[in-house]
């Protein structure tokens, strides 16, 4: 990797390597912008193939952060930490307090919450060494709840947009997930009068769900293939792929899964196929908001209000496609280039 090269053409600020050796701590931050405020961004602890595998996930998920942000209407950059190890440790005291003296280094240019492989306790760990975390358990605690609330309006707008009515009664929506996003997802759909077909790799939560919202339970595949009007991804991302997409009979795909599309090609071949995708990273932003609420120092009401604004982004996504032609992948990410470029400077830590 041209680690210079490669920060140019994506547009990074900063990426910052760290390590201290007494506990086996190594991370890595990447800064991609702070146009907006100062970057935020969850740790992801995981055990990467390579260093240099760990970079690229690092660049690539904070530049995604840097758009899910901005698209949000929230004052805050991109950003995301990794560290590289097992994250079945039972040794996380001092690895992430090593981490939040690392976070602390950057002088409030970069905010950490939770992510894949950590949780509220290792951020309650983070907060020992450093104000520079969101995410605790006594502050925001779970987002899943704003998170799938964010899903649902997003669906409902999707509705609106496909059928002029955001009315899901009678709707037929498929949720493949049924962790915390996809139960609470199933739950506000079932409340308005959808009916709901769900799949899990947990047996055990598939049925929990199906008790609770009297959905009928698929295995496997089988979710891509169900007879439903709307697709809600809310598990593995890479799933709109070469093999799922023709399976699919939905006339709208929103959930909360991030990365969805397996590739960019992939957002164009469902596009072509009539159906409308919010793209993931507005439909699920919820967390992020749910994030920065604690930041702000909203209460769980105002978070969960905010979170109806994606309603009226997932409306302008549209509408940005229908006006210039585009697949609705690229004109989520119009959106945040147009909110980044009206920042037009780089936000600095006050003093």
């Amino acid at each position: 990797m041209e680690i210079f090269e490669t920060l140019a053409e994506m547009g990074h600020e900063q990426v910052v390597v760290g390590s201290d050796p007494s506990c086996g701590y190594r991370g890595i931050i990447a800064v991609h912008s702070t146009a907006l405020g100062p970057a935020l961004g969850g740790t992801r602890f995981w055990s990467y193939e390579s260093d240099e595998a760990a970079i690229t996930d690092a660049l690539r998920l904070s530049r995604g952060m840097t758009y899910k942000n901005a698209v949000a209407g929230l004052d805050l950059g991109g950003g995301k930490a990794v560290i590289l190890g097992d994250n079945r440790t039972t040794d996380r005291e001092s690895i992430f307090r090593a981490h939040g003296r690392f976070v602390e280094s950057l002088g409030g240019r970069y905010i950490t919450a939770e992510d894949v492989g950590t949780g509220t306790a290792d951020m309650d760990f983070v907060s020992m060494e450093t104000n520079h975390v969101a995410g605790l358990k006594h502050k925001s605690g779970d987002p899943s709840p704003v998170t799938a609330h964010g899903v649902f309006r997003s669906i409902q707008a999707s509705a609106k947009h496909r059928w002029e009515s955001d009315d899901l009664t009678g709707k037929v929506v498929s949720i493949q997930g049924c962790g915390n996003v996809g139960r609470y997802l199933a739950k506000e759909l079932n409340e308005a009068g959808a009916k709901l077909i769900v799949s899990d790799i947990d047996p055990a939560r598939a049925a929990r769900v199906a008790s609770d919202t009297g959905a009928q339970v698929v295995e496997g595949d089988a979710i891509y293939s169900a007879d439903a009007d709307i697709f809600a991804p809310c598990a593995l991302g890479g799933i709109i792929n070469d093999e799922t997409i023709p399976m699919l009979k939905v006339g709208i795909i929103s959930g909360g899964a991030n990365n969805q599309l397996l590739e960019e090609r992939h957002g164009n071949m469902v596009d072509e196929r009539g159906i409308h995708y919010a793209p993931d990273y507005v439909a699920n932003a919820g967390g992020v908001i749910n994030v920065f609420g604690e930041v702000a120092g909203w209460d769980a009401e105002h978070a969960l209000s905010k979170a109806d604004d994606i309603y009226d982004t997932i409306l302008s996504v549209y509408e940005i496609a229908k006006s210039e032609s585009i697949p609705t992948y690229e004109a989520a990410d119009r959106l945040a280039e147009r909110r980044l470029k009206a920042a037009g400077k780089k936000w600095t830590p006050p003093r």
